[in-house]
């Protein structure tokens, strides 16, 4: 089986299939691992008239374009698992950083700027807050997780409501969307990206939610109108936000960078060795499992 690879991921995540990394042409393989943030086109698709299966590096899929898949009949998988924790753990800290105002004290201190004194450099606890969950799949209960540590109220809004058993593993409630934006003092986006979702949150969303709270978000950049989100950071319609995805990633709306109320991180959710890696080791079970028609052992997306 030959692979073909849209970019350089870490070797030794690789190590079960060196038999299979055949040296061949791009148009020769019959296997294409390809990265969130590389397009996989029908153009693409077109020129690689062998290819079979697509294992896509990332939980979502929305760089591929899946009509295409469809109509060769390629299959196309993800590596949902190995994301959940380094996503998780990284949407924790952007709001412990734009709360105690971490990344802005830096600024000063290397500025020659910070003050120092009891009542100086005053920033708010994420203890006693309300965390609202936007999306509460794998990723948000496992914030969630972390959130309930540091002494935090949960409520969350999904299109369809959790079981018994998980809310109060989570000890979290189930509220509307209105009422997620209204009561949340920290609102965290963790769905997935669809076009049902595009600007879930702009301008009047934004205008629901308290003048204290904090946006974060670490799932898609389009789920946000980044213009509606630059007035109502400047304007005090909300407290701050922490971002690591952008609508016109890898462009960042100038306006943010400028922003002292903000937190900003270069789509790094998942970035972590540990996380590359088992990423990588996933889609080795995908393509193996492909290749021994165990369907029932990959993460198919299509």
């Amino acid at each position: 089986m030959t692979i073909a690879f849209t970019t350089q991921l870490p070797k030794e995540g690789f190590k079960r299939l060196e038999g299979h990394l055949l040296d061949a042409p791009k148009e020769e393989a019959e296997v294409l691992v390809s990265t969130f943030d590389y397009k996989v086109t029908k153009q693409m698709i077109d020129a690689m008239p062998k290819l079979r299966l697509i294992a896509n590096f990332g939980a979502g899929y929305n760089n591929i374009d899946l009509e295409a898949c469809k109509s060769r009949g390629i299959r196309v998988t993800n590596t949902p698992q190995p994301v959940i924790e380094p996503t998780a753990e990284l949407a924790f800290a952007l709001m412990i950083d734009i709360a105690r105002k971490v990344s802005e004290f830096d600024r000063k201190v290397r500025a020659g700027e910070a003050h120092f004194g009891v009542m100086q450099n005053l920033s708010h606890s994420l203890y006693g807050k309300t965390l609202g969950i936007l999306g509460m799949g794998h990723i948000g209960q496992a914030l969630a997780r972390r959130a309930m540590a540091s002494g935090m109220r949960i409520i969350y809004y999904n299109r369809h409501r959790l079981s018994d058993e998980i809310e109060q593993t989570y000890d979290a409630t189930y509220v509307d969307f209105q009422t997620l934006l209204q009561d949340s003092d920290f609102l965290s986006l963790n769905l997935p990206y669809t076009p049902e979702v595009h600007h879930i949150i702009g301008k009047p969303e934004l205008g629901m939610m308290k003048r204290s709270a904090y946006l974060i978000n670490t799932a898609r950049g389009a789920h946000v109108n980044e213009a509606a989100l630059v007035e109502a950071l400047k304007s005090g319609i909300i407290a701050g936000a922490a971002m690591d995805v952008y609508e016109h990633e890898p462009a960042v709306s100038p306006e943010l960078l400028d922003l002292p109320n903000v937190v900003l991180s270069p789509h790094t959710g998942t970035g972590t060795w540990e996380g590359r890696i088992a990423m990588c080791e996933n889609i080795c079970d995908n393509i193996i499992a492909f290749e021994q028609k165990e369907i029932n052992k990959m993460n198919i997306v299509l």
